[in-house]
Order: C-alpha cells, then structure tokens, then sequence
C-alpha cells in the first residue's frame, strides 16, 4: 500500500505557508510545554462534519486554560480551512481530508510554568491530511484492545479539555504495539471504562446502547453525542452509565467512535472475545449511517 499524500501547506495565524517552511518560535508555549488546545474533525466535499460542535469545544478547552481566543476565530477557522484544502486539492466533491486546528498559548521568552501576566496573542494553525479508509481488516476482523497501564481520575478538571499535551494516549498507544493490540483503553482510577486513546467507546447489550458517562473522565465526543441521538433513532436505548470490566466482556458488541474514523468495531479485549468475536450488526449499522450523513453534507441531525 502507497503512502498518502504528504501535505503541501498549513494555515499559520492567517497565512497559507508551504508545509516544508519554518512555521512557529521555539519560545512557543505548545512546543516548549503543551501549553494548548485542538480539534480534528472531517472535511467531505469541502463541507466540514460538526464544525460548529468542534469550535465551539475548541473554545470551551482554551478558557478551562485560560486561553484567550479572538472574537472573530470562527470566521477565521472556516476561511483557513477552505483555503488550506483548495491549495492542496481536497477541496473537490469528492475530497476527504482530516483536519486539525490547534491553539497554543502562542510565543513568550520569559520562562517558568505560570502564564504571562501581560496578553500573548495565540497561534493557530491548521493542517489537513487526506483521509485514509480504515483497513478492510479492521471492518472485517474488528479491533483488539488492551487496558492501559495510565488510569483516568473523574475529578482531574484536565480530563474534559482537549489539550495538545498528549503524553499519556502516546504511552498507551505504545502499550498497545508491544502487546501486539490495535489500541489502548483506558480505566478510571476505580476500575471503570473511560475512553481510547482517541475514540470513545460504545457498548451495545441486547436493545441498549451503551457508553461511558461524562464522570468516567473521558472527553464529550462530537460524533459520541451523534450516536447517542443516532441510537434512540434506531430503536436502541441510550444508557450512559459507570461502565465496568465485566460490562465489556459480556457485550454483545462494542466499538469506538471518532471524527475522522468513524464507528470501528471492537471484537476482541486483552486477547479474549467480545459477543461471537465479530462485528455485529448495530456496529456494521452505526458506521454506515454515519457515513451516509457525513457523505450527505455532514448534518448533524
């Protein structure tokens, strides 16, 4: 298999620059101590999926850091994103591009962990990527997981801010390579079920739809909430709920959800079954009308 596309440019503080160029300061915040926030969502045929749903989380993350983000960001994230995917070509009607917006606290030379007094305007970038499809093995066969050794505490404020300092999901998604896994999971402090390393995941149990609450420290997924309302749609009963171990291994399905990846199924947990070992059918069913909305304009309906 080729590798995708290389991206030719990046958005930059209101400048489209070639991708191979110099972009940020090395006083930078986010590159000196992660000091910022993001979103990736999915961009079909140039219509953005949840724009509105992944900005708007965009803003809640800075101001839980005390970012400070203009009044015109919105109108500045949409023309940056058109522009990025026209200078590389993703921008037709049938383009796909993954594309994600970061915010750091911006340059500042002094040094220490505390904040600035005095106002840093912040940098933002944009990048996008081609959208890989999800290998056919991971539709047929299904994913694997394993527990992560980093536990999740509900009461850490960071937990629902998606913040660009990503040390622990690159531990778990390292845990998850030398057991020969496809992804990490990661449990709360008291044993439950919090989310993946960039997914949030999904049970199903005879007739509900299950997954865990907003306590279990995991991040409010755009395309989570879209499921939820999805499943009472289709004939499921949406539980959101403190989710155990023994919740997982006696589902009958499960899969995670992302913005770009969609509804991936999960067949198989720390090396044993989930359900019959296969993809069910809710799972099948959930990514293909996901994809359908998002092939339809990305309405979030």
């Amino acid at each position: 298999m080729s590798d995708p596309p290389r991206p030719g440019h990046v958005w930059v503080d209101g400048r489209l620059l070639p991708a191979d160029e110099l972009h940020i300061s090395v006083f930078d915040r986010g590159f000196q101590l992660g000091d910022g926030v993001f979103e990736t969502l999915r961009v079909r045929g140039a219509r953005p999926t949840e724009l509105a749903e992944h900005v708007a989380r965009l803003h809640r993350s800075a101001a839980g850091l005390d970012i400070e983000l203009s009044a015109d960001l919105d109108a500045q994230l949409t023309a940056g994103i058109a522009a990025l995917l026209a200078a590389d070509g993703l921008d037709g009607p049938t383009g796909d591009a993954s594309v994600r917006i970061t915010a750091s606290r911006g340059p500042f030379r002094g040094r220490g962990l505390l904040p600035p007094v005095e106002v840093v305007a912040p940098t933002i970038a944009i990048q996008a990527w081609p959208v890989v499809p999800a290998p056919a093995d991971h539709l047929e066969r299904g994913l694997h997981l394993v527990a992560s050794a980093v536990r999740r505490d509900p009461t850490n404020p960071l937990v629902t801010l998606k913040t660009i300092s990503r040390a622990d999901y690159v531990f778990a998604r390292l845990e998850a390579r030398r057991a020969g896994a496809d992804d990490a999971l990661f449990l709360t402090i008291d044993d439950c079920l919090s989310e993946g390393t960039t997914a949030n995941i999904f049970l199903v149990r005879g007739t509900d739809l299950a997954t865990p609450s907003l306590d279990c420290a995991i991040l409010p997924g755009t395309t989570r909430s879209w499921l939820l309302a999805w499943g009472a749609r289709v004939g499921l009963r949406p539980v959101e709920g403190r989710l155990t171990l023994a919740d997982f291994a006696t589902a009958d399905e499960a899969f995670l959800s992302s913005s770009v990846a969609g509804v991936l199924p999960v067949t198989r947990f720390e090396g044993s079954p989930i359900g019959d070992g296969r993809p069910g059918q809710w799972t099948r069913r959930a990514r293909a009308d996901r994809e359908s909305m998002i092939l339809a304009g990305g309405d979030a309906s």
